[in-house]
């Protein structure tokens, strides 16, 4: 690397608190200096580089688009400063695990099974955001998500821990022992979607139907899947989510979409602390205990 024509770090750490807070004067506070040297930092990084990197014609703070480029290469790499001095400093060994996970995958598969994790990691603790929400997964904040997909999450590293297909269900209450050949005959039953997840019309627009033609109710997950074994709708949902209800009759599997689906274990890039690898080894352990989630 060419030290001396390297940008000072004082202006780079300047710019990347004013990309982050959107304003000199927030990004002052953070680095506990005024919103006036914020500003002559950022000139003076913009004159060694010899490139715009604020766009100062209107009345809010915008980057250009080389501004934007730097500002994300300032995240990730004072991001993986960050992780490292932690790490080898120890001081957030007592901070508790993150993990972010949707409510069913968080009820119905990782709730069962806590109890062995605090079991054997009686020294580690645990906080579970249960959100269909893509969660940003940065340092201090949350450490992993579990996300059902296929794996393609850009700049996060993704390994599969349960496969599992997308199956439609429904309660025999709701549908009786009828068999159905063509998804739109389910059309004319109520339907029940998970909040935020926005899986049903994906599927719909998949098998051509109209989504106008829907009756439906959004809810949380658990509510949803209570809903449903009540015959309240029909629901989309992942295999291994619903194997329990399917397997014992509370619920009728009526369609399956097959494919490389599955719930994945999902970090940014980089060496996890030593309590989040613990949990992800954990989590493995369980997946192989527990066989394929088809």
């Amino acid at each position: 690397m060419d030290w001396l024509n390297f940008p000072p770090l004082t202006a780079l750490r300047a710019f990347s608190a004013l990309s982050e807070t959107g304003s000199a004067v927030a990004a002052g506070a953070k680095l506990n200096v005024s919103h006036a040297a914020i500003s002559q930092q950022v000139r003076v990084l913009e004159a060694h580089m010899n490139v715009a990197l604020v766009d100062r014609s209107g009345r809010r703070l915008a980057l250009t688009p080389e501004g934007q480029e730097l500002a994300d290469a300032l995240q990730l790499g004072f991001e993986a400063i960050a992780r490292s001095i932690d790490a080898l400093t120890g001081a957030d060994a007592a901070r508790a695990v993150q993990v972010s996970a949707t409510q069913m995958f968080a009820v119905g598969w990782l709730m069962p099974r806590l109890q062995r994790f605090q079991s054997s990691h009686p020294d580690i603790n645990l906080m579970i955001n249960p959100t269909p929400e893509l969660v940003k997964l940065a340092p201090g904040g949350i450490d992993i998500a579990l996300r059902f997909g296929k794996g393609s999450w850009p700049g996060l590293e993704a390994e599969l821990l349960v496969p599992s297909d997308n199956v439609v269900a429904a309660a025999p209450a709701l549908v009786g022992d009828a068999q159905f050949s063509d998804p739109s005959d389910l059309l004319r039953f109520p339907w029940l979607l998970e909040l935020g997840l926005g899986n049903v019309p994906d599927w719909l627009r998949r098998h051509g139907l109209p989504q106008e033609r829907l009756r439906s109710i959004e809810l949380p997950g658990n509510l949803m899947l209570e809903g449903a074994r009540r015959g309240q709708g029909v629901i989309i949902a992942s295999y291994a989510n619903l194997q329990p209800d399917i397997e014992e009759g509370r619920l009728r599997e009526l369609f399956r979409d097959e494919g490389e689906t599955g719930y994945y274990i999902v970090t940014r890039p980089g060496v996890l602390r030593p309590s989040a690898r613990a949990f992800v080894a954990w989590l493995k352990a369980e997946a192989r205990l527990a066989g394929p989630g088809k």
